[in-house]
């Protein structure tokens, strides 16, 4: 096998104070935060004259990492952010919470926008699309226990 793991998802963002504040209340912790640029910045990107700052998150297991990213140079080349779940390239990052109604309540008042209605799939799972920061679009799941069927 020639995969050993998924390191981090990545996000480009306009504002990385705001997004990182919004990861940070859903439940992950900022693991560090820099710029990045240079040579070996370049040469990895493709970008010529790159020059960025990045947050790097980790969920509560320290298995998974979001990378937030804003860049300075060069400009920012396209904008996906509003686009629909049926867009090719990036979709959504999902994340599994433990109290589904609990975490919309705590995020609401920091932007999050409800994408159609929290639904029931196969008494497995509670789950819903939300809009984040900057139109982010971040999938939710809570786990349906046995007991919360009865």
């Amino acid at each position: 096998m020639s995969i050993k793991r998924m390191d981090n998802v990545g996000i480009v963002v306009e504002d990385l104070d705001i997004s990182v504040a919004f990861f940070m209340e859903l439940g992950l912790s900022l693991e560090g935060r820099t710029s990045v640029g240079g040579e070996w910045a370049e040469g990895v990107t493709g970008l010529r004259g790159m020059r960025c700052e990045i947050a790097m998150m980790v969920t509560p297991d320290g298995h998974s990492r979001l990378e937030l990213s804003r860049f300075e140079t060069p400009a920012v080349a396209a904008d996906h952010r509003r686009d629909p779940v049926n867009a090719l390239g990036y979709l959504r990052v999902m994340f599994t919470v433990e109290d589904l109604d609990e975490t919309l309540a705590r995020l609401y008042p920091l932007g999050a926008e409800l994408i159609g209605k929290v639904v029931e799939y196969a008494n497995i799972y509670r789950l819903c699309y939300i809009r984040g920061p900057e139109g982010i679009l971040i999938g939710l799941a809570q786990e349906i226990e046995a007991s919360d069927l009865q």
